[in-house]
């Protein structure tokens, strides 16, 4: 069996209760879920909730929720608590951010462990913009010749530019390295630059990165939900 879920911490950072900002007077994070289950390789899809708030709000939207705690280092580790007394062989944690993500985009992450070496795997675009190389909201990733991830940034470093990709925040775990994961130790790195992934490059396991042409963005900021309306809404 393989299983989506979707983080959906209440209290975020750079746009407060973001998951639950309207779109078409629907909360954001039901629309990424109902994304998500149009995915022909997820058996089933969950959204993380840290509060009652969010439990109430998507109430009258059919939403398959788990209630989780409110103090988890990562959204992977919260979706390691969610699967933990599963039955499942692929796990994929999905950004609650992304309204119009690609169910195709899932589905071709899912489909890499037809590879019995693979840990995790991460996609990435070609779609990535000068702006984006110098915005630290916008997270890049350096591959390898295999497409293996050497390092991802926030902020680029000169002899790298033009080496980027556009990381998407989408991560594919099996399920026993997911839970590997989440008994390792935050890394100084994870902590400083607010990336979860460090953590596994920190500890030397190897994450695969799924190279795409994929255009779709997250919602982090007031701007970018306002740009998202205006196409979407």
């Amino acid at each position: 069996m393989n299983v989506g879920v979707i983080p959906a911490r209440l209290h975020s950072t750079r746009l407060p209760l973001k998951i639950l900002a309207p779109i078409n007077e629907k909360p954001m994070v039901a629309h990424v879920y109902e994304q998500a289950l149009k995915a022909n390789m997820l058996d089933e899809v969950i959204v993380a909730i840290d509060s009652n708030e969010t439990a109430e709000a998507l109430k009258p939207f059919n939403v398959n929720t788990v209630m989780t705690f409110s103090d988890h280092k990562s959204g992977t580790d919260r979706v390691a608590q969610v699967v933990e007394e599963l039955d499942t062989d692929i796990v994929v944690n999905i950004q609650g951010d992304e309204p119009a993500i690609d169910p195709k985009l899932i589905d071709d992450l899912v489909k890499i462990f037809n590879k019995p070496n693979i840990f995790m795997a991460t996609p990435a675009t070609t779609d990535i913009s000068a702006e984006d190389e110098l915005d630290p909201n916008v997270v890049k990733v350096l591959v390898d010749q295999n497409n293996i991830a050497m390092a991802f940034r926030r902020e680029p470093r000169q002899y790298e530019m033009g080496g980027y990709y556009r990381h998407i925040g989408m991560y594919a775990f099996r399920k026993k390295a997911l839970m590997k994961f989440t008994n390792m130790t935050q890394s100084e790195n994870e902590k400083k630059y607010k990336l979860e992934q460090l953590r596994i490059l920190d500890n030397g396991l190897p994450i695969h990165v799924l190279m795409t042409d994929y255009s779709g963005r997250g919602i982090d900021t007031e701007e970018d939900l306002k740009a998202f309306m205006e196409t979407h809404g």
